[in-house]
């Protein structure tokens, strides 16, 4: 039991240097970008800016691209651990607008260097977990019971919409205000999403009928 609880412990404690050693070099390259192009950036560069060695940056990265993908993904994932969904989340699109404004130069850089699908594959998790918990707490609101592939079908189409769009203001910054965006995204998820669930294949749809 205890050879268990070390082993255990030695893992989160790995884990965790991990994570802390990844967001150092994630920092470094964070810095390194606001002062000249991404292509230009060395892995010497990041190691000397955060005092690790290059051995240790090659046992957790493949390479620069590797850390870029890792630093986006993991700003991501941020969204859906800040914010009590559904109930917040106006704030979680706040969020991420706000994420986006901030970090325009940034975000440019990763999406000339990595393209519009490698970034949607990073957003995509934490979106797509978003929109279904809005998904299933409108279901109960409602006191429906949806079939769940249908729900998954839903998810995967409103998660497809929303990353897209938000792919496009990180191009477009101006094409939409951030009030205008959350507003649009409210709407979308407040009148439409009633309207399909309630049309939707039910769950007692597919009971057989009993002679």
């Amino acid at each position: 039991m205890r050879d268990c609880i070390r082993k255990e412990t030695a893992e989160m404690t790995h884990a965790e240097n991990s994570l802390r050693t990844k967001t150092k070099l994630a920092d470094s390259l964070k810095k390194l970008m606001m002062h000249k192009p991404f292509s230009k950036i060395t892995v010497s560069e990041i190691i000397r800016d955060c005092n690790v060695n290059r051995k240790t940056f090659y046992y957790h990265f493949e390479d620069i691209y590797a850390l870029l993908k890792w630093m986006f993904a993991q700003d991501a994932i941020n969204i859906v651990k800040e914010y009590d969904l559904p109930s917040e989340y106006r704030e979680a699109l706040s969020f991420v607008m706000d994420y986006i404004s901030d970090n325009s130069y940034i975000l440019n850089c990763i999406f000339d260097s990595v393209g519009l699908e490698e970034m949607k594959r990073s957003l995509y998790p934490d979106i797509h977990d978003i929109i279904r918990i809005c998904i299933d707490s409108k279901e109960e609101e409602l006191g429906l019971h949806i079939k769940e592939d249908f729900k998954n079908f839903i998810c995967n189409l409103y998660t497809e919409g929303f990353s897209g769009t938000l792919l496009k203001q990180i191009k477009e910054p101006d094409n939409v205000s951030k009030e205008e965006a959350i507003s649009y995204y409210s709407l979308i998820l407040n009148v439409s999403l009633p309207s399909v669930l309630q049309s939707a294949p039910k769950k007692e749809d597919l009971q057989p009928e009993i002679q």
